[in-house]
């Protein structure tokens, strides 16, 4: 019964690709339980997840053959978090009509029940992260972390290379979808029928939705970041899904052993009980603006991550906290000469 209601729900968003989509991610036990004809802002949140996962696994080959891995071993993903790349301009303006940086997305987030959790500096990449977790299921519905890229950081020719990129961002949440978030935000809950509608639209967020770059400042961007040359390219989607696992190790010995490209090592939290490793990017194929026209080239895309978190004994639950260094380290999976 709770997996009819799931796929009521985001069967518009996938089609025929939900029952897949579904199939994938491990459900929280007792999420879709209540059956008087609402959707809760718990069971949308995890719906926007599934649907972004899948979305990923699209543009991710490689994380596709392990999911495919997983399912043929009777195991779903625990899905603990994904992330995304945000820009922020000098003095925080507006990229195009779209609010600054992760400023975009809170106002997707707290609606859904997401909660501002930590800040993370991440200062060798000159971003900072921020991490959003879900206050009734935080340790079941999927985390985001989201960075900004700190513009005003890096010298003028890059400041005016970003501005005329992100310049042309549009703002893709409409009045709408913004009506359904505030009912949402009040009530807790939306009708199925609202539900429905408003899910495409929240996962319409995530993707690129400023102009094709020019390659004369995408090299520009490129030549000082690896994370601003991929935002120019992806924009806000998925950077990357995540796999809660057990056993890490085994989990990159498995990776290895069926020929998938990975990190070369697991980052390790400060604290010891967060490692994190991951493949490496796949590579696709983007349009960029030159005098004539346009033109082809090969860029990093996204990349599936895999992590393991051990019981903090100073709360006797899960730590779900992040490090700086192993977001830092992760970056680097999309780093032009990974």
């Amino acid at each position: 019964m709770e997996e009819d209601k799931l796929r009521d729900l985001i069967a518009p968003a996938l089609g025929s690709a939900a029952d897949e989509a579904a199939a994938c991610i491990a459900v929280p036990p007792g999420l879709f339980g209540e059956e008087n004809g609402h959707i809760g802002a718990a069971e949308l949140a995890f719906a926007l997840s599934l649907v972004l996962h899948h979305g990923l696994l699209e543009r991710v080959p490689t994380g596709a053959a392990y999911v495919t891995d997983c399912r043929a071993s009777g195991r779903r993903v625990m899905l603990d978090h994904g992330a995304l790349r945000t820009i922020c301009l000098p003095g925080g303006a507006a990229t195009g009509t779209l609010p600054a940086g992760a400023a975009a997305f809170a106002r997707i987030l707290q609606p859904l029940g997401y909660a501002l959790a930590d800040t993370y500096p991440l200062d060798r990449l000159r971003m900072t992260g921020y991490a959003w977790c879900h206050k009734e299921y935080p340790e079941t519905i999927a985390q985001y972390f989201i960075s900004e890229l700190h513009v005003d950081r890096f010298d003028g020719a890059f400041q005016e290379a970003a501005g005329r990129i992100f310049g042309t961002t549009r703002d893709p949440l409409d009045t709408e979808t913004s009506g359904l978030l505030d009912l949402l935000a009040r009530e807790g809950r939306l009708s199925l029928d609202n539900a429905i509608a408003l899910l495409p639209s929240l996962a319409a967020m995530f993707d690129r939705h400023h102009d094709i770059p020019s390659l004369a400042d995408y090299e520009i961007l490129k030549g000082q970041s690896s994370e601003a040359a991929w935002i120019a390219t992806e924009g806000n989607a998925f950077n990357h899904g995540t796999d809660r696992v057990s056993n890490l190790d085994m989990v990159v010995q498995s990776q290895r052993d069926a020929g998938r490209a990975m990190k070369d090592r697991i980052e390790v939290s400060g604290s010891g009980r967060v490692r994190q490793t991951a493949t490496r990017a796949d590579w696709l194929e983007r349009e960029f603006a030159v005098e004539d026209g346009t033109v082809r080239r090969s860029v990093p895309g996204s990349f599936y991550e895999f992590i393991s978190r051990d019981i903090d004994p100073a709360t006797g639950t899960l730590d779900l906290r992040f490090d700086s260094g192993n977001a830092q380290g992760i970056f680097k999976m999309t780093a032009l000469d990974a």
